[in-house]
This record gives structure tokens, sequence and C-alpha cells, in this order.
């Protein structure tokens, strides 16, 4: 069966509303573009930018004009001045890079919130409701490149990627530079990134490559034609599960590292998140499916073989149309719910026991806001951040207070044997059965034991 029957066989199996999810701006030739909207002089000129002035020095920013004589970031000063004798060379000032960032961020926040800034020169926007729409995610994504230019500076151009998730719109937003805009849609996929290379994927670079050949996947066709199974084996960890629905157009809630990660194999966080039904709305029901979150997210950080040294709770409040008229940084949730948020994150020693961090949860949960306003939970997440490979954890001296890590893998056991919600502590309870393992809404679900977590 060729790659074209295989993606036409599964559509009707893989089908999904053609809705963009996530825009991936990508500002072209960052720093050398700051630098020709300073000084109108080195407009329309190769320019590089280095951090040292001199012919060992490489460039870290080449604008468009260099690029089309083969000059790039990573040339050496001294080549570029070959290639090039009249190219402007400029020192970096990251402090003003970081400046203009701030303000490009502000320019986009103005049309659509940012969500996210994987580096100085990466912003990514999630779309709600009807923005989902490609004809209104096209408007958006126009009016942002147009705020860039009005509110900052008309030098700095930008290529804007939409696709069902942040890791695909990442990928569309280098598919076209400069000023690009290209969509990807779920209808079209995964046919419309066939004709990619495999380099093209964040993720995987030169070593990546080789180890993928090694495999004997040289193609995207090859690697796409792989079903999830295949593609855990071929990356050997849970990367291969993320990457085959990432690849789909499956929005995950876990592809915020692949933006900003060379390396697919640090990973960055973990984490559970769960819209609260109707039910446990209320302190008492968030706090139990908190609860909840924080043991999965704990069993999780243990079948994956990481310490955690930080951990972050994000609570949303629903809001009344009075209050959200009164609130000064409500926001809508795709749901049409109005809210505010809070968050906070706890830091401590590398563990990954379960009553450790459940005790630091408590810690974060009793100084949360209270008043009118945050009567109403109505989301909960739950992040594991600062991960160590058990690997590289270095043990304590000291004794493990009452043989936490002996009891979690006690827990671990029966609850791989008999389904994850079979021993837990006392706390979730009333949201046992809630926080259902999904793929849209949490994590790539990976099985452990007898459940999909």
């Amino acid at each position: 069966m060729t790659f074209d029957d295989e993606f036409a066989a599964n559509q009707s199996a893989n089908a999904q509303p053609d809705l963009f999810g996530f825009l991936h701006i990508d500002l072209n030739s960052f720093f050398a573009s700051v630098e020709q909207e300073l000084h109108p002089e080195y407009r329309n000129r190769p320019l590089g930018v280095t951090a040292t002035m001199a012919d060992t020095g490489t460039l870290i920013a080449a604008s468009y004009e260099a690029k089309a004589l083969n000059i790039r970031t990573g040339t050496k000063v001294a080549e570029a001045r070959q290639l090039c004798p009249n190219i402007v060379l400029v020192s970096s000032d990251h402090s003003v890079y970081a400046k203009f960032s701030h303000d490009i961020s502000k320019a986009v926040d103005r049309i659509c919130p940012v969500s996210h800034n994987p580096s100085i020169d990466e912003m990514v926007c999630q779309l709600m409701g009807r923005e989902r729409q490609p004809p209104n995610a096209r408007k958006i994504a126009l009016a942002i490149k147009q705020a860039i230019k009005d509110d900052v500076g008309s030098t700095l151009r930008c290529s804007i990627g939409m696709a069902p998730n942040r890791y695909l719109a990442k990928v569309a937003s280098d598919m076209q530079k400069p000023d690009g805009l290209i969509g990807l849609l779920p209808s079209q996929l995964p046919q419309s990134i066939a004709h990619l290379e495999l380099r093209d994927l964040p993720g995987v670079g030169a070593r990546m490559e080789k180890n993928l050949a090694a495999k004997g996947i040289t193609t995207m066709p090859q690697l796409l034609a792989l079903d999830r199974a295949a593609m855990h084996a071929l990356f050997n960890s849970v990367w291969g599960d993320r990457m085959y629905h990432w690849l789909r157009g499956h929005q995950t809630g876990e592809d915020t590292s692949s933006n900003n990660s060379t390396n697919p194999d640090i990973q960055k966080s973990l984490g559970h998140s769960h819209v609260l039904a109707p039910e446990h709305r209320t302190p008492e029901g968030s706090w139990a499916v908190a609860h909840k979150l924080l043991h999965k997210a704990a069993m999780r950080l243990r079948m994956e073989k990481f310490y955690c040294g930080a951990l972050s709770v994000t609570i949303r409040y629903a809001l009344t149309r009075e209050q959200t008229a009164r609130a000064t940084r409500a926001k809508k949730h795709f749901s049409g719910i109005h809210h505010q948020g809070w968050g906070m994150e706890a830091r401590f020693a590398a563990c990954n026991d379960t009553l450790t961090l459940l005790e630091a949860v408590r810690g974060i949960w009793a100084q949360r806001p209270t008043g009118e306003l945050f009567n109403k939970p109505f989301f909960v997440g739950i992040t594991l951040t600062r991960l160590i490979h058990e690997d590289d954890h270095q043990q304590s001296l000291f004794a493990d207070p009452a043989n936490r890590a002996e009891l979690s893998h006690t827990m671990d056991k029966l609850n791989l044997k008999y389904g994850h919600t079979t021993l837990h502590f006392a706390g979730m309870l009333p949201a046992r059965e809630s926080a259902p393992t999904r793929i849209a809404f949490t994590q790539i679900p990976v099985k452990y034991g007898v459940d999909y977590m």
C-alpha cells in the first residue's frame, strides 16, 4: 500500500474538524531585522550580527539580503567578509532585542493573547471558539503581522504557522520564509507534511537523523507510515507516542517542550489538568480533583523514571457577567466561561514520592486567593517541573522519612496491576472517577499496567 493509499484509508477513522488550535509566530532574522529597524541606512543591505567583532567570531544572525549570498547564522566573520566585502557587521545588544521582543509580544497580544513564548523570537497563540475556523484564524494572523509593523517597526517580519496543535504550528511557521503564512488542516494531515525532510521536524537534529537512518527511517513518508507502537519503539521513549499524535494533528497539552527543545529526550515538564464537572466546582471538589491529578502525575513521574524539583498549581475561577465587568484580568475559556486565573510554584529538594509532592500541593493550596471572585473554581492544573532523570539524581545522605519512596513503590505495584485508582490517599476519594484521561485535553496517554494515563 502506498502512503497516499494509506492516508486515504485512514481519513474516516481519524476524522477531525477542520479547525486550527494554535498560531506559531516566528520572527524572521530577528536580531538583524531589529538592527535594520534601528538604523534605516542598513535596510536592504547584507547585514550580520555578531557577539565578537573579530575574524574568528561567528554570526548569530543574518539579514535576508545576507542569506541570499549564503551568509547565515554560524558563518564566521572572516568568511562573511569574503562572501560580501560590503557586508554591514553589527555587535549584538541583547537588551535591545529583549525590549523589541517584549514590544512585539504586546503587539501580538493586542490581537490575540500570547499563551507561550518559546524563545525571544517566537510567540504562540492559542485559538478559542470561532477563532479556530480557518478564515478567522487567517484574519487573526494577518492582523498580527500588521500590528507588529504598526506598533513596533515596518522592517520586522514574521512567518506564522496555523495548525491544530503547537508542534505542527511550529512546523508550519518554518515552511515559508520570510513573511510566510501556512496552515495545516487536520483533513490534509499527514499528507500535507509528507514532502518535508526529517530535519524539518522540531527535535530531529543531525544526531537524531543519523539514529533514525540506522533504523531504516530516512524519509518523512516512512516515518508517517509507522503506527503508534512502532513510533514508540523507534524513539524508545514516550516521545514516539507524542510524535505519532502530533503529526496527525491531535492536540495534546504536552507539546510545550517540543517548541524550545532541540533534544526530544530531555523532558521539561509533566502534569495533568482538568475542567471540573459542575459538582466539583467548589473549594472542596476542586481540592479532590487536584489531589487526583497529583496522584496521576506522581505515578507517571515514577513510571517515566524522573524526579522533580518544583511543582506548580493553576486554578481558574468562573465569573458571572457582573464579576467579569469588574475583574481587571478576565479571560474567556474556549468553553465560553469567563474566568480569571491564579497560579503558584513551590520548589524543593528533588523527589518523586506522592506524599512529599502532596504536601507541596497542600502548601500552595493554603495560599490560594479568597473572596467573591474566587468562589467557583472550574479548572485545575498540576505541573511537575525541574525534572531530573533517575540516573542523574543524587540520593540523599539522610534516611527517607516514613519510608515514603517505599510506600509509593507499593502503591504503584497495586495500581499497575488493578488500575491506577485502586490505592490512593483519602483526599481524592470524592473525585476518584473524575479527570479521566483524554488526548485532546491532557497529555498523550501512555499505558502503564492496565490503564492509559
